[in-house]
């Protein structure tokens, strides 16, 4: 009899604990799109990309040129000078390769640069987050936007305007 009531007792603790979780959502994109400091990175972002791949496809054009060159001169050429064409063809490959690699690598320098000009911006829209869900409660907040798997949900449960009004954009 004990064990009957101990157990019927966590069942129904159990069942008020559920019911007692409270959920939210949050559209990233959403929030992200009505931050200017957002955009203006972005933007950043996308000319210094632009300028380091001209760059990258400037020396790549100059490796094609020295190419061409070598393929139309190279029955007048010794051998001495063959090899040392082609070698120059190497080093202008490798020099592109390595500028890509410095500019678009995983640890390259726009990755660098994202870190350092989107960081700031998300810990600030993580915090808001994080304080919204202390304040009311939630034990749990998912992003409608990075998930694919959410098919519904209510919009009243979508908490990404009181992010913006707490990082101080009103929408």
């Amino acid at each position: 009899m004990k064990k009957v009531i101990l157990t019927l007792i966590i069942g129904i603790a159990a069942a008020f604990g559920m019911s007692a979780q409270k959920f939210a959502l949050v559209d990233m994109e959403y929030i992200l799109k009505n931050i200017p400091s957002y955009e203006m990175a972005n933007e950043q972002l996308s000319q210094l990309s632009q300028r380091w791949q001209k760059e990258v496809e400037t020396i790549n054009n100059e490796s094609s040129a020295l190419y061409q060159k070598y393929l139309q001169d190279k029955v007048f050429l010794t051998d001495e000078q063959i090899k040392a064409r082609e070698q120059e063809i190497v080093n202008k490959e490798k020099e592109a390769t390595e500028l890509r690699y410095k500019y678009f690598g995983p640890e390259g320098e726009l990755y660098q640069k994202r870190q350092t000009l989107m960081k700031p911006i998300q810990d600030d829209i993580y915090n808001a987050i994080k304080k919204i869900s202390e304040e009311r409660g939630y034990q749990m907040i998912l992003d409608r936007a990075g998930s694919s798997d959410i098919i519904f949900a209510s919009p009243r449960i979508d908490i990404s305007n009181e992010v913006l009004a707490k990082l101080g954009y009103s929408n």
